[in-house]
């Protein structure tokens, strides 16, 4: 099974008991920040969220099945109060629990139904190739996104480049993309940046971004820089394992290829996984 599946698993399994992001990683024996990038990439949600959807999913269905305590249906959805229960219920499906099991269906409300596992779903990876890399000095311009969200990246490739010539002291003529590790809302900072011999009049709206040399992981992503994560979901879910390599809790680095033109999103990604000592 992939790590999503196991996930995957283990939600479904047990979700009228306490979970949390670091208890469900633990069970599928990866770490925290390995589970969000691996579940967030594959199914555009942070695993968090999945969980509760799930669990006021099937507590709509209870009350719509006659509960007869809504107190007990919100403890068996993890919730501690009536209140945080009723409030969560309602954000979700627009309606609250006493209407639901008044109306006595779940018909109208937006359900969110088990996701199917993905253990078919990835593409053939290449062998990764270990590397030594160096102390990162750059420059770029950051933005948060959600894996639910990462049409927002092109848009932030664009706006960075427009201010790319002003950069000074650039010692690659290659721009790298800078992934932060994914926290537990499947929210992480991407940086588009430009390596930098020294921090020299830094423009506006601009970062620096320092990074300690390393072990990596360096896989190929040869497709279409549309499918990027499509080759993601497949290293955090098989490639990394497969290989016996265990991620750090650090950012990933995107190195465009020589060939990589922007205008067409062809030529080839190469994606440095950081690793763990």
């Amino acid at each position: 099974m992939t790590v999503v599946d196991k996930a995957l698993w283990i939600i479904e399994r047990n979700s009228s008991r306490e979970l949390s992001l670091p208890a469900v990683a633990a069970a599928c024996g990866v770490s925290r920040s390995h589970l969000a990038n691996a579940f967030g990439s594959a199914t555009g949600r942070p695993v968090i969220q999945y969980l509760r959807a799930r669990r006021l999913t099937r507590a709509a269905e209870t009350l719509a099945g006659g509960a007869a305590c809504i107190f007990d249906v919100a403890l068996d959805a993890g919730y501690g109060s009536h209140e945080a229960f009723t409030r969560a219920f309602t954000e979700l499906f627009a309606a609250t629990p006493e209407r639901v099991r008044e109306r006595a269906t779940t018909q109208g409300l937006t359900l969110v139904p088990p996701l199917r596992f993905q253990a078919n779903a990835q593409p053939v990876l290449e062998p990764p190739r270990l590397a030594e890399g160096d102390a990162i000095r750059a420059v770029g311009l950051s933005r948060r996104h959600g894996f639910d969200s990462v049409v927002g990246i092109p848009i932030q490739w664009q706006s960075f480049m427009s201010a790319y010539a002003d950069i000074r002291d650039r010692i690659d003529s290659m721009p790298i993309g800078i992934v932060g590790p994914a926290d537990e809302n499947g929210g992480f900072e991407y940086v588009c940046a430009a390596q930098v011999a020294q921090f020299e009049r830094v423009p506006a709206r601009l970062i620096r971004v320092e990074i300690p040399g390393r072990r990596y992981a360096v896989f190929e992503h040869r497709a279409h820089v549309s499918t990027i994560f499509a080759t993601y979901t497949a290293i955090w879910n098989e490639g990394l394992e497969r290989a016996g390599l265990s991620p750090a809790d650090a950012p990933v680095i995107e190195r465009h290829h020589p060939s990589f033109d922007p205008d067409t999103g062809e030529g080839g990604i190469a994606l440095w996984i950081p690793l763990s000592p």
